[in-house]
C-alpha cells in the first residue's frame, strides 16, 4: 500500500477518534466536560510523578553498572523517558475519551517515516549500541580500525572519536567501525617485541645467539618470564637471519623495541659480528683489448 494512503488513513482515523472524544466529552454538558478534563489533568500529574520516580530508580540502577559505558547509560535513559512520555500520552488520551489505538497507529506510521528518512543515522546508532555492548575497546585504548590507528577519545552513539599519533582527530561512523577489522593493542598487560636481525655467515651461530641473549636479559624492562627467545630462523642471500622475541609491559613496548635495535648493533660491534648488506659485483670486460 502507498505510504501517502497509509498516512491519510492514519490521520483520518485520529481525526475521527478526536471528534468522537470531543462528542463524548460534552455529552453530559459543560459540567461533565470540566470534570473529565480535571480528571485527565490529575491523571497527567500522577503520570509525571510516577515517570520521575521510575527514571530516578533507573538512574540508580545504571550507576551501579560501572562496566557499562556512560554513553549507553544516556541512551537507555533517553529511550525510557520517551517510552514513559508515550505511555502518559496514551493514558491521558483514554481519559479524555480519545481512542488510543488510532493514536498509536499514527505514531507508528510517523515513526516508520522518520526511520526511513534517517536510516543512515539509525545504522550508526545501531553500530554505537553494538560497540557499547560488545566493548571491543574503551576510552584510552590504542587501536587500529581498518587502516586508521589512534587512541580512543570518545565512544558516541553515532561516531567514535580517536586521536592519531601525529595528533589528528578522526571521527569514524560507528557502522564503519562495526564492519571494520579492529586491533586493540591496549587490552593485554603484556606485549611481545618481535625483531629479525641479520649476521654474517662467518659468525658462529652460538656466539650470535649468546650475544643476542645478553642484550635481551640485560635490558631492565625485558621480562624474564616468559623467557626471551633468540634463535637462527633463516638463510638470506648474504646473511643469516635471527629471530628475537621478548616480552615487556604493554606501556614499555616502543622503548624496548628501539632499545633492542640499538643494543644489538652495539653488541655486534663489540663482539666483532658483522651485519652484511647486499652488494653487487660489477665486472667490465674489454674484449681482449689492453
Amino acid at each position: 500500500m502507498d505510504n501517502s494512503v497509509i498516512d491519510t488513513e492514519g490521520v483520518q482515523d485520529v481525526g475521527e477518534s478526536v471528534q468522537a472524544g470531543i462528542d463524548t466529552l460534552f455529552r453530559n454538558g459543560w459540567e461533565g466536560a470540566v470534570k473529565t478534563i480535571l480528571f485527565a489533568a490529575v491523571l497527567f500529574v500522577v503520570c509525571l510523578v510516577v515517570k520521575t520516580i521510575l527514571l530516578r530508580l533507573l538512574d540508580r540502577a545504571l550507576n551501579k553498572l560501572t562496566h557499562v559505558e556512560k554513553s549507553l547509560h544516556t541512551f537507555i535513559r533517553s529511550m525510557a523517558n520517551i517510552l514513559l512520555w508515550f505511555v502518559t500520552l496514551m493514558v491521558v488520551a483514554e481519559a479524555l475519551g480519545i481512542n488510543a489505538t488510532s493514536l498509536l497507529a499514527l505514531v507508528s506510521i510517523l515513526g516508520l517515516a522518520v526511520s526511513l528518512s534517517v536510516k543512515d543515522s539509525l545504522s550508526n546508532l545501531a553500530g554505537g549500541l553494538t560497540i557499547l555492548g560488545t566493548k571491543p575497546f574503551k576510552v584510552g585504548d590504542y587501536v587500529e580500525i581498518g587502516e586508521t590507528g589512534g587512541t580512543i577519545q570518545e565512544i558516541g552513539l553515532v561516531y567514535t572519536k580517536l586521536t592519531t599519533l601525529d595528533n589528528r582527530q578522526i571521527l569514524l561512523p560507528n557502522n564503519m567501525v562495526v564492519e571494520a577489522k579492529v586491533t586493540n593493542y591496549t587490552t593485554e598487560p603484556l606485549r611481545r617485541v618481535d625483531l629479525v636481525v641479520s649476521a654474517s655467515y662467518d659468525a658462529p651461530v652460538e656466539k650470535v645467539k649468546a650475544t643476542l641473549q645478553q642484550v635481551l636479559t640485560s635490558h631492565p624492562k625485558v621480562l624474564l618470564d616468559p623467557p626471551p627467545f633468540a634463535r637462527l630462523s633463516g638463510y638470506g642471500e648474504s646473511a643469516m637471519d635471527y629471530t628475537i622475541r621478548a616480552w615487556c609491559e604493554n606501556a614499555d613496548y616502543w622503548p624496548v623495541y628501539h632499545d633492542l635495535l640499538e643494543g644489538v648493533k652495539e653488541a655486534f660491534d663489540r663482539e666483532g659480528i658483522s651485519i652484511p648488506y647486499p652488494q653487487v659485483e660489477v665486472k667490465i670486460h674489454n674484449n681482449g683489448r689492453p
